[in-house]
């Protein structure tokens, strides 16, 4: 009885320690991590990253040594994706994944993007996995920032700015997308070639056009064919800016005018205010 009483209790503890071992307590992380996302022209462009704090440290030049590689946040090695090809600070990258590293320093920072992307922070980096190294200056901050930040600003349409900043240091790359090639091809293949009907692919192809100060004539041969097929007040509003661009004052006015009316049956005052400003530009 007594060896049976002493194999229950073993089992018993093992079974709890068991449990015990599997089981953890949720709490906060130090760092916690983040994605952000953005369409940087017809490119999505995703970065994943843990935030670490200052908590009273004095982080660039002692926490983040000057001179040494760093995971540019905590934790794992901070990774970029690029759905589609792009451009880094004028360097070509192929799409993909890449570990963002950086070697801060007083007065330059060099960011490099590495196809290793498994390692725990810059643990085991090796220069040999680079695609890319760049140099970049670091500026000063209008407030302090506790916890490190990513973002995307100054966007264009084919591009925008990588924003990394922490305490009162920012640093920044920019990205360049391909766009006109693309959007011209399928202009090509959907519009020119198979001289489409469709008024809201022709009200696309005319809106690039402008937009982009291309064959204003062109541009407005199929806003006309658009309006004509299906006005609305929206490729109405558009036409009077082309007609504008091409000289044809008389007509633009006529166009907005049109187009405001639609825009107030519609009940859509931003269009209205739209048309008015556009009037008021050519009287």
């Amino acid at each position: 009885m007594k060896t049976k009483s002493i194999l229950l209790q073993f089992i018993l503890f093992a079974t709890f320690s068991t449990l015990a071992i599997g089981q953890q307590i949720q709490m906060p992380q130090a760092s916690p991590s983040a994605t952000i996302s953005q369409k940087i022209g017809l490119t999505d462009v995703i970065i994943e990253y843990s935030r670490p704090s200052t908590k009273g440290r004095k982080i660039f030049g002692e926490l983040v040594p000057f001179g040494e590689v760093w995971r540019t946040g905590a934790n794992a090695a901070t990774i970029i994706n690029f759905k589609n090809e792009a451009k880094v600070e004028g360097n070509l990258i192929p799409a993909g994944s890449y570990a963002l590293y950086s070697i801060p320093g007083k007065t330059e920072w060099t960011i490099i993007l590495s196809k290793n992307t498994k390692l725990w922070g810059a643990v085991g980096y090796d220069p040999k996995d680079d695609l890319v190294r760049f140099n970049v200056k670091p500026g000063k901050t209008g407030q302090k920032y506790e916890t490190m930040e990513i973002n995307f600003v100054d966007m264009t349409d084919t591009g925008a700015t990588i924003a990394m900043k922490w305490e009162n240091t920012r640093v920044k790359f920019r990205i360049e997308t391909e766009v006109d090639s693309i959007v011209m091809a399928e202009i090509k293949a959907l519009v020119i070639d198979k001289e489409a009907e469709n008024p809201g692919l022709l009200y696309q192809a005319a809106n690039y056009y402008f937009t982009n100060n291309k064959d204003m004539d062109q541009a407005f041969d199929w806003i006309s064919k658009s309006v004509n097929q299906d006005p609305k007040y929206w490729t109405m509003h558009l036409k009077a800016k082309i007609e504008l661009a091409l000289g044809k004052k008389k007509e633009a006015i006529e166009s907005a005018t049109k187009s405001m009316e639609m825009a107030k049956e519609a009940k859509n005052p931003d269009y209205v205010s739209l048309n008015e400003r556009l009037i008021k530009s050519i009287k």
